[in-house]
């Protein structure tokens, strides 16, 4: 049975079958009401002690004593709902303002000739992060279609901001892959014992925005209307939990995302890219490990991408025409990540009902590891090393700040920065 045929079947039994209800991604309780409002968001001040000139590692020497530049930002404010309607069906939502969301205006220019001018007056994303109906039939089956998000990796899965430690999310995982990677398509899951799995069915990447920065990591965006889908990806996770304060996790996907874009690309025999796949495939682990005084995560991703030259040249070779949306730059045919992150809770030995968390946090990570005959992106290599405090006065409530550097190769400059956010994390009604 091939992707196609096997998406309809499981979607019909979506619709026929009855069972228990879930809002949660990872809940199988019943709600106390069945109306769920909640939401979480960051607010946030960086100073970054070197230059953001495009070309500073082209150039390293030019902007090595650069006075570098401050920044503030809403990375995300996020608005969830659910609603359980009975009978084991139940809705969800999630809407994300990214960067304090777009304001646009129309204006009449009254100085000049009195024309209307269209500004953009804050720049930002609205994007719909979830949006699904699931059918519940007990905590072992649950099936869910619409909006949902792709459980690969440890951020991906743990994205709110209780979830880690940092200012921002860290930085490997949300450089390489999507992040927060939602899509449309069909999720089965449900828990037994000690295991959660997640098995899902969704459209596959587009490698005409694969780029040497981020790898993979603009793949699933659509600069249109609509999100092509000419193929059929897989994801799937699965959670161990046997071990008080344990969680030991497995994810990963699998799918072709050469030529699905706007426009389906048929080759003949005789193209170079005739029989060309991109088939990306990405495995991931994870950990957490928390108890009252101590909380450590850690997370280890590899990615594959099947014809990087094929599609390197590919994607540079594209029309450059006014308005078109793709980077124009190769792809490596490998990325990877490393990261891990400990909390010691300095407040764990009093009476205290806050938390105040001392951490250190190491990432190291390469978004460009080329195929052969493909010059290497030296700058993609990154460590970076920060340390900082969380306060947590209420489990709702963070406040958080950070100070670290980043470091690449020797012949480009190191980027330290310093930053402070507070962040909340709640549910109004449950």
């Amino acid at each position: 049975m091939n992707r196609k045929v096997l998406l309809s079947v499981v979607c019909a039994a979506f619709v026929l079958c009855p069972g228990k209800s879930v809002f949660a991604q990872n809940d199988t309780t019943a709600h106390k009401s069945r109306l769920t409002i909640g939401g979480y968001g960051e607010a946030v001040y960086s100073h970054h002690f070197y230059s953001d000139n495009v070309f500073r590692y082209s150039h390293a020497d030019r902007y090595k004593d650069a006075p570098g530049y401050g920044r503030v930002d809403i990375p995300h404010a996020v608005i969830m709902s659910g609603y359980d309607f009975g009978r084991g069906w139940s809705v969800g939502t999630e809407i994300e303002f990214e960067h304090g969301g777009v304001e646009a205006a129309v204006e009449r220019e009254t100085e000049e000739t009195g024309e209307f001018e269209q500004e953009i007056e804050r720049g930002g994303e609205v994007a719909l992060e979830q949006f699904w109906v699931q059918k519940s039939f007990g905590k072992h089956l649950n099936i869910r279609a619409g909006h949902i998000v792709v459980p690969v990796s440890m951020t991906n899965n743990n994205h709110t901001p209780n979830m880690f430690f940092g200012v921002y999310r860290p930085e490997g995982e949300n450089t390489i892959m999507p992040c927060t990677w939602h899509e449309t398509g069909v999720s089965v899951w449900g828990q037994g014992g000690a295991f959660r799995y997640e098995v899902q069915l969704l459209p596959s990447l587009n490698s005409n925005l694969f780029n040497d920065a981020g790898w993979v990591h603009n793949g699933s965006a659509s600069p249109y209307e609509f999100r092509p889908a000419n193929g059929i990806s897989s994801a799937a996770r699965v959670d161990w939990t046997g071990i008080d304060g344990l969680r030991l996790s497995l994810s990963g996907y699998v799918g072709n995302s050469f030529s699905n874009d706007i426009t389906t690309m048929v080759y003949s025999e005789t193209s170079r890219y005739y029989g060309a796949k991109g088939t990306v495939i990405i495995g991931a682990f994870d950990f957490a490990y928390r108890n009252r005084r101590l909380t450590v995560r850690g997370n280890a991703d590899y990615g594959h991408l099947g014809d990087a030259a094929l599609i390197s040249s590919r994607n540079k070779n594209q029309t450059t025409m006014t308005g078109n949306p793709y980077p124009h730059t190769t792809v490596g045919e490998v990325a990877w990540d490393a990261g891990i992150e400990a909390g010691v809770n300095l407040l764990a030995w009093g009476n205290s009902r806050g938390k105040l968390y001392l951490f250190g946090r190491y990432d190291h990570y390469d978004s460009f590891v080329p195929a052969e005959g493909l010059t290497d992106v030296e700058w993609a290599e990154r460590q970076c090393v920060s340390a900082g405090i969380n306060y947590c006065p209420l489990p709702e409530i963070a406040i958080k700040a950070e100070g670290g550097v980043r470091l690449l190769a020797s012949q480009f400059n190191s980027e330290p920065f310093v930053a402070v956010g507070v962040t909340w994390t709640g549910f109004f009604k449950n």
